[in-house]
């Protein structure tokens, strides 16, 4: 077995990444596991508990749901936010490729789908752990930068793609996008964000400790 040699990354980015390359080393990642990297603590988190609660649901039953109708043919992420749907990863033709829409389309609260399929083959380990590494460094550079939450962010990167989700303002959206940018490995950078006011901003934030 080859020995995978990463780049220094820092914290929740490092932890994240290490945990899900041990899954694809091991052989033990699921089907659907895509190039994610989650959003931390509920308490740091721009949605409400409800809302996480119906995006993890969103997830689990579209993936449920495309296994169980096209099976092992496809290798579909699905990443939700704010219950705007990301789908990402590659299928063998555009008729699997509309029908994997509309099946997410038809989930429960399900708001918007944004369809990033690719018909093409599916990605190697090599490609996929590239992915990873990607959505590590992005990581590490919303972290090690004190105008952002990195808690406000979903990353997922595909075939040297970055996609950013996420309730944040067009201030923050643009600095997130620059990092991204010019992260090395970054090929291109996708925007699906909600976006508050920097007054509304100030009301998600908690008040300073006394």
């Amino acid at each position: 077995m080859k020995t995978l040699t990463l780049p220094l990354l820092r914290g929740t980015a490092a932890l994240l990444l290490a945990a899900t390359l041990g899954g694809l080393v091991s052989g033990c990642a699921p089907l659907m596991i895509g190039a994610a990297v989650g959003t931390g603590l509920v308490a740091a988190d721009r949605r409400s508990s409800g809302a996480q609660l119906e995006d993890e649901a969103i997830e689990l039953k579209a993936s449920n749901r495309i296994t169980e109708a096209v099976g092992t043919r496809v290798r579909v992420n699905v990443t939700s936010y704010n219950r705007q749907v990301l789908l990402s990863g590659e299928v063998p033709n555009e008729a699997d490729r509309q029908r994997v829409q509309q099946i997410v389309s038809g989930v429960d609260n399900v708001r918007s789908v944004v369809n990033e399929l690719s018909i093409i083959d599916s990605p190697t380990l090599t490609q996929r752990t590239s992915d990873l590494v990607l959505s590590g460094r992005v990581k590490a550079g919303f972290i090690d930068n004190h105008e952002l939450s990195s808690q406000a962010f979903k990353i997922v990167t595909e075939r040297g793609t970055v996609y950013l989700m996420g309730r944040v303002t067009r201030r923050e959206a643009d600095l997130a996008t620059e990092i991204a940018r010019t992260t090395s490995g970054a090929k291109a950078v996708v925007r699906i964000f909600d976006y508050l006011s920097e007054d509304e901003l100030k009301r998600l934030q908690p008040p300073p400790a006394r």
